[in-house]
């Protein structure tokens, strides 16, 4: 039978039919047979509950066929709705991070863990011990500040030497040289007079 257009219907005729890409581990009849039946059961008690364990294998046989077939067909409804595996996989998240939310485990461990947070921050120990990394916070930040203000008033010196520098040379170079060209030095024309 065609796995498409497999009868999911429990009541088919064709219930117990396994398609083509579904298999079963089936009893092993010749191995039931030789098992010894257990004390205290008649042959037509045993017989009656193979009868039984035949039935309920064939029913989970044609419940997997189902499920297949309703796994298949919402797959198909996904595709066409445009739905991605990863839009199922967030929507399951999310459904199961809710169960997970209203379940009295979460509950209870939520009230017992808000208690035990209530029962810490009021200590005396935390307190002292908040204050003090409080205030060794505000130190280290008044530091690092005051460090900063130095290293950045230090930089801010050197680049103000380094353009008085250059200013200085710019300036006075042209000055020194415009000087030299009006006042040669003497030993230079002393060999001409």
């Amino acid at each position: 039978m065609d796995s498409a257009g497999q009868d999911i219907n429990l009541n088919s005729p064709n219930k117990g039919l396994l398609s083509d890409s579904m298999t079963d581990v089936p009893v092993d009849t010749a191995v039931a047979a030789q098992t010894p039946a257990v004390e205290g059961l008649s042959e037509a008690e045993e017989e009656e509950l193979r009868a039984e364990l035949a039935k309920v294998e064939e029913e989970i046989v044609t419940l997997r066929q189902v499920l297949a077939a309703k796994e298949r067909h919402c797959g198909e409804l996904k595709r066409k709705l445009g739905l991605s595996a990863l839009e199922g996989l967030k929507q399951n998240l999310s459904r199961s991070w809710h169960d997970v939310q209203v379940s009295n485990a979460y509950m209870k461990t939520s009230e017992k863990l808000g208690e035990w947070n209530e029962k810490v921050t009021q200590s005396d120990l935390y307190k002292k011990t908040q204050e003090t990394l409080s205030q060794a916070g505000q130190k280290t930040s008044a530091a690092l500040s005051t460090m900063g203000s130095a290293i950045s008033r230090k930089l801010g010196d050197m680049r103000w030497d380094a353009i008085a520098a250059a200013l200085w040379d710019t300036c006075f170079g042209h000055l020194s040289h415009t000087v030299q060209l009006l006042h040669p030095p003497l030993d230079k024309h002393a060999g001409h007079e």
